[in-house]
């Protein structure tokens, strides 16, 4: 069941508690009201340094849990539902923890490549994260967790994705998190496209299967 806990958008009105002069517990907030559970809500919160921005998006995708994480755990294939990625290649490990990964990025963004490597991978409560950590890019320290947990909305999914990142010379804190949050937005709800397409299929497929 959700508890009492909320996301709510990170602003600079954000909360924190300070640990060291650098360093900050952070709990992202959303402007709108987005219950989950508690479990769930702390594996979005970790610590930021004072050059560093963070937020998050939620999203409801009309498919079951199931069918949503087939897509999100593919590690080696975020292009499926990452539009902005035109080539995967996998350069160490087999899809577990600490395998990593080299993208590259269709023209017309400020990068042209990252390194990333899967930080967390967990099929049972349907969580994963991974952290950049070299490419041509502005995108320093940045690793994103997402989780996926069930709507209130029968056979839906809320996906939450977080991310904490340094903010780059010269640019703000507001116009990192705009350009990132538009990005992973878009990325979502592509994923939500792709997921609800399978599950429209399953469902056509067993109709078949039983008529």
């Amino acid at each position: 069941m959700p508890s009492s806990v909320h996301l709510q958008r990170a602003t600079a009105t954000l909360p924190f508690h300070k640990q060291s002069p650098a360093t900050f517990n952070w709990r992202v907030r959303m402007a709108w009201d987005t219950p989950i559970p508690e479990d769930v809500a702390c594996l979005h919160m970790r610590p930021i340094g004072s050059n560093q921005c963070c937020s998050v998006v939620v999203q409801t995708v009309n498919a079951p849990v199931s069918t949503v994480w087939s897509v999100l755990r593919r590690f080696d294939n975020p292009q499926a539902y990452k539009h902005f990625l035109k080539s995967c290649q996998v350069i160490h490990g087999d899809g577990d923890v600490g395998t990593l990964r080299e993208v590259q990025v269709v023209s017309g963004l400020p990068a042209a490549s990252s390194t990333e490597r899967l930080e967390i991978l967990d099929d049972e409560r349907h969580v994963m994260s991974f952290s950049v950590i070299g490419g041509e890019h502005r995108l320093t320290n940045y690793r994103s967790v997402t989780t996926l947990h069930l709507s209130t909305i029968e056979n839906a999914t809320v996906v939450t994705e977080s991310y904490v990142v340094d903010i780059p010379p010269g640019n703000t804190k507001e116009d990192t998190c705009s350009f990132l949050d538009t990005i992973v937005r878009c990325n979502l709800q592509s994923l939500a496209q792709m997921a609800e397409s399978m599950d429209r299929n399953d469902k056509k497929i067993a109709s078949s299967q039983s008529s």
